[in-house]
């Protein structure tokens, strides 16, 4: 029986080496590094003695439940004002990329910069609070800075952008026609929408949703500077970078990483299993 030659291996496997290698670097060890850290306490004790003193510490445990207060509100406005939005800029018109860079802006700046207009337009002698008492809407000190609302407008502010231009996408790549055969048959804009529109968004929602809970979870500067970091605004981030930079207690800072990346998956996880019992059908649609 006659040997067939070895294939020759492809030696375009090698250029994904670069990538990989910028993978490996720069997330996979420092992911690793930190996960085995956080099992070697500073001030020694058993393998999950940081973990311990997480849970058990009122001052550190609380703040998950605070950042996902902040985080879970924030994602739902965020992706649920971008589908409207999103709808009414979809076609091509004169304003339409005025409209579109108009909202988009907040992506340039930043989250300092955001908080620090915030501070000026938002404070209790701001603009905007003057406006209200000047138009007799609301007497009372208006109070939208140092307190959780003041995150969690920052939040808004600099995570829509990035929610509209992902729905943006996702409602641009649909066949118009589809819609225009449903009216045909008598099918109504809700139903259009629910019938037509909604299955084909809802695995890009979902990940817009997912991107944007990401984000929201790992605020800090808006939490510090428009928030009270000592109070109700004081989020998970915080507490390790507390553990960090005030205590030197890196194990510690790795711990609370760990488990703030942990949250974060198990939200994504549950965001993405629950799309699966309300549609299970293909994905396509798109222009083509």
């Amino acid at each position: 029986m006659i040997a067939l030659p070895a294939q020759p291996r492809d030696p375009k496997g090698w250029l994904v080496a670069p990538a990989l290698l910028f993978i490996v670097a720069l997330f996979i060890y420092p992911f690793a590094y930190g996960l085995m850290l956080s099992f070697n306490p500073m001030n020694g004790g058993s393998a999950w003695a940081n973990y311990i003193t997480f849970f058990t510490d009122t001052s550190m445990w609380p703040t998950i439940i605070v950042t996902l207060k902040l985080a879970v509100p924030a994602t739902i406005i965020n992706v649920g004002v971008s589908v409207p939005v999103a709808f009414a800029l979809r076609r091509s018109s004169p304003y339409q990329k005025f409209a579109t860079t108009l909202l988009v802006i907040p992506v340039t700046l930043g989250t300092v910069l955001i908080a620090d207009g915030m501070l000026t337009y938002f404070s209790p002698h701001g603009w905007f609070p003057q406006a209200i008492q000047a138009l007799h809407l609301y007497d009372d000190e208006v109070r939208l800075t140092h307190n959780y609302w003041g995150v969690l407008i920052s939040l808004i502010v600099s995570g829509f952008p990035f929610a509209f231009l992902l729905t943006l996408s996702y409602v641009t790549g649909i066949d118009p026609t589809l819609a225009r055969a449903a009216a045909t048959l008598g099918a109504g804009p809700w139903q259009q929408f629910r019938q037509i529109y909604l299955p084909l968004l809802l695995p890009g929602l979902t990940m817009t949703a997912c991107l944007s809970f990401v984000q929201a979870f790992s605020v800090f500067p808006s939490a510090v500077l428009l928030g009270a970091p000592a109070g109700p605004t004081r989020v998970i981030s915080i507490a390790a970078s507390e553990a960090a930079f005030e205590s030197y207690d890196y194990s510690l800072a790795s711990t609370i990483a760990i488990l703030m990346g942990f949250v974060q998956l198990l939200v994504v996880g549950g965001m993405l299993g629950a799309r699966r019992f309300f549609y299970n059908g293909p994905v396509t649609g798109g222009k083509g």
